[in-house]
């Protein structure tokens, strides 16, 4: 399971739709690790002139796990995106970068998110994560 979903938040969504605020504090308190790296790319992007800041900490199983959950989701991934205005990217199981908003079209972002690249960040000990 991705997230640790309250009462409150299970019933406000078969009562209908979900709170973005509800569903980031949710976030936030499921995968603190993600939401901390998130977080902080965002706040570092906002300090840079670069066109993207990242993070290629190796991170325990436990620590990766939460961000292979929070990234592999399309909700929870834009959730981020929208709450942190950043376009995130993801390479191998743990290198994490936080564009600006409209990067996509970018020669800078499709190299980052190119087969080229994945292959570049391969190694040995993170062939299973």
């Amino acid at each position: 399971m991705s997230l640790d979903v309250s009462p409150a938040l299970l019933a406000q969504a078969e009562n209908g739709e979900v709170g973005e605020a509800d569903f980031i504090d949710t976030v936030r308190a499921s995968l603190p690790y993600a939401y901390r790296v998130v977080a902080g790319l965002s706040t570092e992007l906002g300090t840079t002139a670069e066109e993207f800041v990242d993070d290629n900490t190796t991170p325990t199983d436990a620590e990766r796990a939460q961000l292979l959950r929070a990234l592999a989701s399309n909700a929870i991934r834009g959730s981020l995106e929208n709450h942190f205005g950043v376009k995130l990217a993801f390479v191998n199981c743990h290198r994490v970068a936080a564009f600006r908003p409209g990067a996509e079209q970018t020669d800078t972002y499709r190299e980052f998110t190119s087969l080229r690249t994945q292959i570049l960040n391969q190694t040995p000990e993170l062939r299973s994560c």
